[in-house]
């Protein structure tokens, strides 16, 4: 059975091999994750500058909902896999989708009562406020795509399929990438809808990553298929689910509370500097979320041979790990030091 192969091949495959065969599928999907935020920023500055600084200041809250649909896939896969492990289908499908539930309800009472507050606490600029609103209302009101997306790619992680977790992000991001411009300048006979169309053609890529993860789990994942008819909402499960995921999500929402006070400090220098900070976070994005899919793809790994008692592949992986990671990181620095002024002119400085 293909679980005893993975399970064997995380014992005997040379360590190097078996690193990247599990982390670059996952590196690949974290590059995919950041390009889709540089490319809406890239589009968006060509509308104006307090277009990007709104999309600057809405990245904060945009992590925090990625952070709490991430946060509460943890607490749905442990639970998922210990009635996986019991072979109660029936708990299998409440799990999930209380668990989805919970987390969107969560997610659009917050966000559409709370969306102008979090704007004007960061300016008072009408304008910018009010491209900010425009962009996070249609975020917000539309991640039931994010969180259906990454539930179910938490699922096929759970499986060990992570090759069809990173197609799902690929479909996301290149609908994303190609329908930014078509919608924001009104391309191909569409009309032209500004900022609302880089959040429109956001949220599209994500539903129909939902849609490809769906599917996929449906037709590649028969450990795990929701049947609709035996769900019912269950305040017990929500909880249980909610306790296991509270630290992830306050652990995944600690860089989004850093960039949101850096935003208010720099905007009483002014809304350029929070411009600037907003292509400058989403460009070290792209540096950082390799090195975390690298950490994922060694976690397993240290999990399994912690188990089975094998050290010496324990310790070669980890060092493997730091090796490639500093790579990264120096590779990341270079580009950073020798090439500032190309990397800012992509968002139209």
């Amino acid at each position: 059975p293909e679980e005893t192969l993975r399970e064997n091949k995380m014992g005997t495959m040379p360590e190097n091999k078996l690193l990247l065969s599990m982390a670059v599928p996952m590196m690949i999907s974290m590059l995919v994750q950041a390009l889709y935020n540089i490319v809406d920023s890239i589009f968006v500055s060509r509308i104006c500058e307090d277009a990007l600084t709104a999309v600057s200041m809405a990245f904060p809250l945009q992590n925090i909902i990625i952070s709490i649909a991430v946060g509460f896939g943890v607490g749905i896969n442990a639970l998922l896999s210990r009635a996986l492990g019991q072979k109660n289908a029936e708990r299998v499908n409440q799990v999930a989708v209380n668990g989805l539930l919970l987390s969107y309800l969560l997610v659009l009472v917050a966000g559409l009562v709370g969306i102008r507050a979090y704007m004007r606490a960061q300016t008072d600029i009408e304008s910018i406020v009010e491209y900010g609103i425009t962009y996070l209302n249609i975020c917000v009101l539309c991640s039931f795509g994010v969180f259906i997306e990454i539930t179910f790619e938490r699922f096929l992680q759970a499986t060990g399929r992570t090759i069809y977790s990173m197609i799902t992000q690929l479909v996301g991001a290149i609908t994303n990438i190609i329908l930014d411009p078509i919608l924001i300048f009104g391309l191909l006979g569409f009309p032209k809808m500004g900022i609302a169309g880089a959040a429109w053609a956001t949220v599209i890529g994500q539903c129909l990553g939902a849609v490809v993860a769906v599917i996929l789990n449906h037709c590649k994942n028969p450990e795990i298929h929701l049947r609709l008819r035996h769900i019912r909402p269950s305040g017990k499960l929500m909880g249980e689910i909610t306790a296991i995921s509270i630290p992830s999500i306050i652990m995944s929402c600690i860089s989004s509370l850093t960039c949101f006070v850096m935003n208010l400090i720099l905007i009483t220098f002014s809304s350029t500097a929070v411009a600037v900070f907003g292509v400058y976070f989403k460009l070290q994005s792209f540096v950082f979320m390799p090195v975390f899919g690298l950490n994922n793809g060694m976690v397993p790994i240290i999990a399994y041979n912690y188990g089975a008692q094998k050290p010496e592949r324990i310790y070669k992986t980890i060092r493997l790990g730091m090796v490639y990671a500093v790579a990264i990181m120096v590779i990341g620095l270079l580009v950073f030091q020798l090439i500032p002024k190309e990397l800012l002119l992509m968002f139209d400085a």
